[in-house]
């Protein structure tokens, strides 16, 4: 009961803060290492949980997507496509012990982006320049959010600035859509292995959707300083957790 708990109170309260700011995985990560999933398997059940949010947040942004250019939509899904099962297959192969000790720094890392993900997306445009290699970029980050979803949407916020983008509203609606994309091939990949603990998944994906859905509608009235302060504060206290279980 304790666990049942634990798990939709982490869920619910990162469907709202995806919805609000974006930093759900700091809750559903480590609530499911806290009650006896194994590392690889509760980053995997992590995915799933939040999986169903992304689909939803890209419905908000319908307008802006159907004026992006579909060519250039199609070669970001499928990039993304390969980027995510690559990055899942990836770590269905990393050892435990190899995942536990590269934990706590991929925690670091996207609590960092989190962090100045703002000041990282001003300096991007700021040199005025559109990344010649974006094909190569998307595969990376792709790579990525299939491997550790923590920080993916500031990192993809990031590479469409780095791609030219401007308007924020396409890059909140294509963040959302490569997310879902890339989370679907993540979660086929990692329903195919076998290493999602189901019960767990589901019961998070409904208190997430719950949290989802009243966390947008708080977003209208909380200030988003007060929600992103809170976001780094769970990360940084999850990252000190998570070094001290590696040592």
């Amino acid at each position: 009961m304790i666990d049942l708990v634990v798990l939709c109170t982490a869920a619910f309260l990162a469907g709202g803060l995806n919805a609000i700011a974006g930093g759900g995985s700091f809750l559903t990560f480590p609530a499911l290492v806290f009650t006896g999933v194994p590392v690889i398997a509760a980053n995997a059940t992590s995915a799933v949980a939040v999986f169903p949010g992304y689909a939803s947040g890209a419905l908000g942004f319908l307008g802006e997507l159907r004026s992006f250019d579909r060519r250039m939509l199609l070669r970001l899904v499928g990039l993304s496509v390969v980027g995510g099962v690559a990055g899942s297959l990836l770590l269905l192969v990393t050892p435990a012990s190899v995942f536990n000790w590269v934990v706590p720094w991929l925690l670091l890392f996207a609590t960092i982006l989190f962090l100045l993900g703002g000041r990282i997306n001003s300096w991007i445009v700021s040199r005025g320049k559109a990344e010649s290699n974006g094909w190569l970029t998307t595969l990376l980050v792709s790579i990525y959010g299939g491997y550790f979803n923590g920080g993916l949407g500031i990192v993809l916020l990031a590479l469409f600035s780095a791609q030219g983008m401007r308007d924020l509203n396409l890059m909140n609606g294509l963040k959302n859509v490569l997310s879902f994309v890339l989370s679907a091939a993540s979660v086929l990949t990692f329903a195919l292995a076998g290493v999602v603990y189901w019960k767990e998944a589901i019961v998070m994906m409904m208190a997430a959707t719950v949290g989802g859905y009243v966390g947008a509608r708080l977003a209208r009235r909380m200030p988003v300083a007060m929600v992103k302060l809170i976001v780094i504060i769970v990360g940084l206290v999850m990252t000190t957790v998570f070094f001290m279980r590696s040592i």
